[in-house]
């Protein structure tokens, strides 16, 4: 049976911990050839290195993704490597603090800016050359938070509100190029992003997440990256200026529905990737 991105090759940033990691092992395992892209703190060689030893095809690439130049050397590294370029998928991004507005520090903003939205922006000026020679895609990393906003942390939502219209922008006028360009929203995911011990959330907030989903759990990176993988696919031809939300139901709750949710909803499932840096996500402006 053929492999649902057999011969495609695919940019994944942000590929070296939480949904990247998932993204970048499911598309291995569907065929794809991987760069595993991230800035120079990532795990991004531990993970290419996991996708050959199980047989896969992957390639690390360390740099500052915000910086065009830099987003430039990724594509000409796919292409010389692996002859061309078929998917780019914008899942770098960064969650460095929640705060009320008033207190949000500038330093924080401005991290948010550069790894949410200017990262975006450099990938996707740089691989739509090449995209448009293999009528190729893009996926982009949006949030429940860039249709709802979120609370304490304002900002956050706003860079996901921009990638939404920015991707839909995108999908509007590459369409005479035979570009799609879609957006995967996911909601409160089991990595270090939604852990008080690993990211900026507090105890509170974490169970708040939690409850706001009709199914009473965080989803896994390998659920996000199924999602990834269908708009990534030719199954999503018809596919293009979409929102997929992956979010448990958080769009439509009201109130602590995850209370309500049944036992069986509230577990997650096994999956089938290993994944050794789901709680490795860099949030933090401070190094």
């Amino acid at each position: 049976m053929k492999k649902r991105l057999e011969g495609k090759v695919a940019i994944v940033t942000g590929g070296g911990s939480g949904i990247g990691e998932a993204i970048c092992k499911k598309f291995a395992r569907e065929g794809a050839s991987v760069v595993v892209a991230g800035l120079p703190e990532d795990p991004v060689e531990d993970v290419a290195k996991e996708i050959q030893q199980e047989g896969g095809d992957a390639i690390p690439f360390t740099g500052d993704l915000s910086v065009l130049a830099v987003a430039e050397s990724c594509v000409e590294l796919a292409v010389k490597q692996y002859g061309k370029l078929d998917v780019l998928v914008n899942n770098a991004g960064t969650f460095p603090e929640t705060n009320l507005l008033s207190e949000f520090s500038e330093e924080a903003f401005d991290y948010l800016l550069k790894n949410n939205i200017r990262t975006a922006f450099a990938m996707s000026k740089a691989a739509l050359p090449e995209l448009q020679k293999t009528k190729g895609n893009i996926v982009s990393a949006g949030s429940e938070s860039g249709a709802l906003g979120i609370a304490q942390n304002a900002p956050y939502g706003g860079t996901k509100g921009f990638i939404h219209a920015f991707t839909k922008g995108l999908a509007a006028e590459q369409a005479q190029n035979g570009v799609r360009c879609n957006i995967v929203a996911p909601g409160p995911i089991d990595t270090g992003w939604t852990h008080k011990e690993t990211g900026p959330m507090d105890a509170q907030m974490e169970q708040m997440v939690t409850k706001g989903t009709l199914m009473g759990r965080r989803g896994t990176p390998e659920e996000v990256a199924n999602v990834y993988l269908f708009l990534a696919s030719d199954e999503a031809s018809y596919v293009t200026g979409a929102i997929f939300p992956v979010d448990g139901g958080t769009l439509i709750a009201k109130g602590p529905a995850g209370d309500q949710a049944s036992e069986s909803m509230k577990k997650q499932p096994d999956g089938e990737l290993i994944l050794k840096h789901s709680k490795d996500s860099h949030t933090s402006v401070r190094k």
